[in-house]
């Protein structure tokens, strides 16, 4: 069995009552971010203003629909702001709001976290192929 964090001040919050709670703010935050793109759609406009064309280009993979989709959620959720300029051809520009960028500095230290421990990661995926190959 690996090895346990030890259990801190920071921790003594953290117990099966309040974290399975579906109110918990740990559990509210992964419900926003939990959408493969959402995370990376925050990162990209922590970067400054974009006009949807610059973000398709800028993040590898996703599709129009989705980039659209997410971007609607967040503007719902008012963590991004658009702006419509009445313009030929139509120009339109996205940026963090100020709740954007309080959502972001999570997102931001998962990222970071990320790249820091990129072995977890290939880990996994070797512990995966393994896991495939004897079934």
């Amino acid at each position: 069995m690996a090895d346990q964090p030890e259990a801190n001040s920071s921790n003594k919050a953290l117990n099966e009552e309040t974290v399975f709670h579906t109110r918990y703010p740990s559990r509210r935050l992964l419900d926003l971010i939990a959408n493969r793109w959402t995370p990376i759609v925050l990162f990209c406009l922590a970067s400054g203003t974009r006009h949807y064309g610059q973000m398709h280009r800028r993040i590898p993979g996703i599709s129009k629909k989705m980039l659209s989709q997410v971007l609607r959620k967040l503007e719902g959720d008012g963590l991004v702001h658009r702006e419509v300029y009445r313009a030929v051809p139509p120009k339109t520009d996205y940026e963090l709001t100020a709740l954007g960028w309080k959502m972001y500095e999570p997102v931001r230290a998962l990222c970071t976290w990320a790249v820091e421990n990129a072995d977890v990661f290939d880990q996994i995926e070797r512990n995966r192929a393994a896991s495939s190959a004897s079934r």
